[in-house]
């Protein structure tokens, strides 16, 4: 199988004030001619290390699956920041989420052949990095027109934001969870139930009528499960 290719770059963030490292996966195909979608994952090393994204990506292309999707991996300093940056009550989270949609998304359109609008655009993120994916995309609905969500963080804030919406049209959401998140370890907050919140947000998505796929798999909260559905995840958001 032919193979893409990630490259590394550090962006500094008037907004976050650091530099970011950020991690960009062209495909195998790529070449400035074509146009490319984008997909931002946050925990971004997590999804090209563990979640193999690029491979997946790559195959999918290869096999004309998929319309030509560039990767942008945000990889988190620590746990600590990463808490900051993602957690809906972090003290960084509208900071981390006007550098995405301020300062990354422009980056990328400068300097890669991308769709400028919305459905070119997509978020992906696991757990805290599915809540502010989004949070992101509520927030920005027209810069952001995809979201996937794997085993999201849901609390009322979450909750009452997704209640807020006014148009539902502006984006689509791919969601999956647990069946057996029901005693998730996390690293501050203890030991929480996941999988009640998820289904009070599926419920509520469902009820405002965004385009959505919800799915409840036989697993908890890990990478073993997140990885295996990765393939879906693309397949179903990008598909040709």
């Amino acid at each position: 199988m032919k193979q893409g290719k990630i490259e590394e770059i550090t962006l500094y963030s008037v907004e976050l004030e650091e530099e970011m490292q950020i991690l960009i996966h062209l495909p195998h195909n790529y070449t400035p001619l074509y146009k490319y979608s984008v997909l931002f994952a946050s925990d971004g090393k997590d999804y090209f290390q563990l979640g193999r994204i690029g491979r997946v990506v790559d195959e999918l292309i290869d096999e004309g699956e998929i319309e030509n999707v560039i990767i942008v991996g945000i990889p988190y300093k620590n746990v600590t920041e990463r808490r900051r940056l993602y957690h809906p009550e972090g003290d960084r989270h509208n900071s981390y989420m006007r550098f995405l949609a301020h300062e990354l998304v422009p980056y990328m359109d400068t300097h890669y052949p991308t769709y400028q609008i919305g459905a070119g655009r997509g978020l992906i993120g696991d757990s805290l990095a599915a809540s502010i994916s989004l949070l992101t995309a509520l927030k920005y609905p027209s810069i952001f027109g995809k979201v996937i969500l794997q085993s999201p963080y849901v609390n009322q804030s979450i909750l009452d934001q997704v209640k807020a919406v006014k148009d539902p049209s502006l984006f689509s959401i791919y969601h999956v969870v647990g069946e057996n998140e029901t005693e998730v370890k996390t690293t501050i907050d203890g030991v929480q139930d996941f999988i009640t919140p998820n289904r009070a947000l599926q419920k509520l998505i469902s009820e405002k009528g965004f385009s959505y796929f919800y799915e409840e798999f036989k697993g908890n909260h890990t990478w073993k499960y997140w990885q295996s559905d990765v393939r879906r995840a693309i397949l179903r958001t990008y598909i040709l």
